[in-house]
């Protein structure tokens, strides 16, 4: 159970279409991910409703991986962006593929602030 668990909070994000397109957000995480060297098992993503006003709903997805789980939730009204990488290290250090994959989304939405976490996870038995 000994892992890396990431997030990150982005406020001011440069491209609000980027928090709101479904199909390239769910794409680039993805490619993201597998070019982290980690593996995609499955997914799921949901694009919320317009409001009444027309303000575009945002997005919340999921990556469900061999090592854990990459997780994205966006908020287009507020050009905000939370992040959520989670890794298991049970079989290899998979950290370094983690901070990577966690650079990649956080420079993806060139947010003018970023709040970034990282908790160890659990301990090697031994």
């Amino acid at each position: 159970m000994n892992g890396l668990h990431l997030t990150a909070d982005l406020t001011g994000c440069a491209d609000t279409a980027l928090l709101v397109d479904q199909h390239a957000l769910a794409h680039h995480c993805r490619m993201t991910t597998e070019a982290a060297g980690l593996t995609v098992v499955g997914e799921h993503w949901h694009r919320f409703p317009d409001s009444p006003d027309g303000q575009p709903g945002g997005i919340t997805g999921m990556l469900l991986l061999a090592e854990s789980h990459v997780a994205l939730h966006t908020w287009p009204e507020l050009a905000a962006v939370t992040l959520d990488v989670y890794v298991c290290n049970y079989g290899a250090d998979n950290s370094g593929k983690a901070n990577a994959l966690m650079t990649h989304l956080v420079e993806h939405f060139r947010a003018g602030q970023v709040q970034w976490q990282q908790l160890q996870r659990g301990q090697l038995a031994g």
